[in-house]
């Protein structure tokens, strides 16, 4: 007898990319998850190397108070306008779960009328994050997708789209996944004041970027706003910049409105004492993660010329990967990426529209780009 709701039922849940066993990880190239290939600050191990069994018996700060204070320091924000999470996957989540209706019920209240008109569930750019796909399902609530323009931008008029579908939550990921393409400031602000709802800018590939979004977030004299949009959420993970994908660790900044609507949603111990020593630990060192963001970005310009000689077509990318168009003429994505695993290199390979075509390949080492180089000209017999 089946007991879960008819919207889990039919749910398709979320694939995430292939993770080798653990007895053969080490003979194979990852370049399908979007980690950082270098390791984490000296000082974040150090760090937890120290970690005793006191720290462990006790439950941690449940609002992960030292981080957030560390990370509302470094962004020049307050530190209510920080919330950390389990992962920039669980702020998703929040947002969905605190500013969406379920079937857009939209309720007042305790026996109060549907009111007419009231906005309903999310609204994203396709392709992008299927999770948010997944967790709209769950949620059960209404999910609404506007196409990217051909070249992967975000529609000048994604904002006004969005109100027209009456959506209470807009979710824009900035450098987009999958493409690495990055929106200029101004867009995004134009976006986020013309919308009347909460715009998530999902920012987990920004450190390898060359702007962000956080002056949305202040006072802004040249385009005479006065204080920061209040409702624009930005998401920022632990996982890539920093190398910290195993910890689990992201968070979200924003006006603490919405940060104290998101702190009343999350679990009452979210983030645990090891995730919140190591994350602070590395926000505090991110000079030392920063010297990596570098060296990506070298591997990536590369990686770029390289594949681009051999006929690929490649979208200009700001994040730690590149979407590649294999050349007409030769295997097309799927068989490369079978050859490539075969070979024991993992790339990213997406069965659906638009990008059954192209292959999304994280950057990696000089030595890893070398091996998937090696292998891509043995296929074919040399450049």
């Amino acid at each position: 007898m089946a007991y879960e709701r008819d919207n889990i039922r039919s749910l398709e849940p979320y694939v995430p990319g292939e993770q080798p066993d653990l007895d053969t990880e080490l003979q194979v190239v990852k370049l399908n998850t979007n980690e950082n290939p270098y390791p984490p600050a000296a000082a974040v191990l150090e760090t937890l190397r120290h970690v005793d069994g006191e720290r462990l018996r006790r439950y941690p700060s449940a609002p992960a108070r030292r981080f957030r204070e560390t990370a509302a320091r470094i962004h020049g924000l307050s530190a209510d306008s920080v919330i950390a999470t389990n992962g920039g996957d669980e702020l998703l989540r929040l947002a969905v779960t605190v500013f969406c209706d379920p079937d857009g019920a939209n309720h007042g209240g305790p026996g109060l009328a549907k009111p007419e008109n009231k906005r309903v569930g999310v609204g994203i750019s396709v392709p992008s994050y299927s999770l948010v796909e997944v967790l709209a399902q769950i949620h059960g609530t209404r999910l609404t997708e506007v196409p990217l323009d051909e070249d992967f931008s975000l529609p000048d008029d994604f904002g006004d789209r969005l109100n027209r579908a009456r959506v209470q939550l807009a979710l824009v990921v900035n450098p987009q996944a999958p493409s690495g393409r990055l929106e200029p400031l101004e867009k995004l602000s134009s976006m986020a004041e013309q919308f009347d709802g909460v715009v998530v800018i999902d920012e987990a590939y920004v450190d390898f970027a060359t702007h962000d979004a956080l002056p949305l977030l202040k006072p802004d004299r040249r385009l005479g706003r006065p204080s920061g949009l209040d409702n624009v959420l930005i998401l920022r993970s632990m996982s890539k910049g920093y190398s910290l994908a195993g910890l689990r660790f992201g968070y979200g900044l924003g006006h603490p409105d919405l940060i104290a609507a998101l702190d009343k949603a999350r679990d009452s111990y979210n983030t645990g004492v090891l995730a919140q020593l190591a994350a602070t630990t590395a926000l505090e060192h991110r000079q030392d993660a920063a010297r990596t963001w570098q060296r990506v970005i070298e591997q990536r310009e590369r990686l770029e010329s390289e594949l681009a000689a051999r006929g690929y077509t490649l979208m200009p990318s700001q994040a730690n990967f590149l979407l590649a168009t294999p050349p007409p003429v030769g295997p097309d994505a799927a068989v490369i990426y079978e050859t490539l695993k075969r070979k024991g290199l993992l790339v990213r390979y997406f069965d659906r529209e638009r990008l059954c075509d192209k292959l999304r390949i994280t950057i990696g080492t000089a030595q890893q780009v070398d091996k998937l180089l090696e292998v891509l000209d043995d296929e074919r017999g040399g450049k």
